[in-house]
């Protein structure tokens, strides 16, 4: 009677064994097959063309932002004096360019030398201008002005090389133009020269330009 009730306990143990290894392998299946449809809805959502258009945009984005390089022209330290002493800041003026035409300033402030120069590397990607270029130099002689600053650029014959000095050098080669002569007339403050002579690079105007404003062509206009 004992041996009994030992083989109807096993069988029932065995039994039990079998159905929650039946259930664990149902949930198993379950599982994969719901991650099958996810992951079917989701290569079927990648197929979007509106999707694949976004990401190449994104890709392009990235792509011309990596070819943007900067330059720190000048690091200043401003002390603000106060009851417990003196509070130093700094101050970053940096040039951002391709070196296609595309040149642009950033000023940064911060207490830290580090994150001033990344606040004025944004800035100066922000604030990018088109410089219209004649081969490698400048299509024609400008005065730029700001403040006390005044800066002159004249056009160079190619194999002349960038004549300028400090800042102004620094826009040149970030701008792409490979010939050009430039004099500083004013300030020597290195943000009153950047500025000036972003004014100056503003009122060039290419040959296109110009024959677009008086209605002619460009044979009408060089004659």
């Amino acid at each position: 009677m004992q041996d009994t009730n030992v083989e109807v306990l096993a069988n029932e143990a065995t039994q039990d064994v079998t159905q929650a290894q039946e259930a664990h392998a149902r949930v198993q299946s379950e599982s994969t097959g719901s991650k099958d449809i996810r992951d079917s809805r989701t290569s079927r959502g990648n197929r979007n063309p509106r999707r694949r258009r976004n990401s190449r945009n994104k890709a392009r984005r990235e792509e011309k932002k990596d070819e943007i390089r900067e330059e720190v022209i000048h690091i200043g330290r401003v002390a603000k004096t106060v009851k417990g002493g003196r509070n130093y800041r700094f101050t970053a003026l940096v040039i951002a360019g391709d070196g296609e035409g595309r040149v642009g300033k950033g000023l940064g402030k911060a207490a830290e030398v580090p994150d001033a120069i990344r606040k004025g590397i944004d800035a100066a990607r922000k604030n990018m201008i088109e410089v219209p270029i004649s081969g490698t130099t400048i299509p024609h002689e400008v005065l730029g002005i700001f403040g006390g600053g005044k800066v002159l650029l004249k056009p160079a014959p190619e194999g002349t090389g960038v004549i300028a000095g400090g800042p102004i050098r620094a826009i040149c080669d970030m701008a792409g133009i490979k010939d050009v002569r430039t004099k500083s007339l004013g300030s020597n403050n290195p943000n009153n020269m950047v500025n000036a002579a972003f004014e100056g690079l503003k009122q060039l105007s290419s040959l296109e330009d110009v024959a677009r404003r008086r209605g002619k062509t460009i044979k009408e206009i060089i004659g």
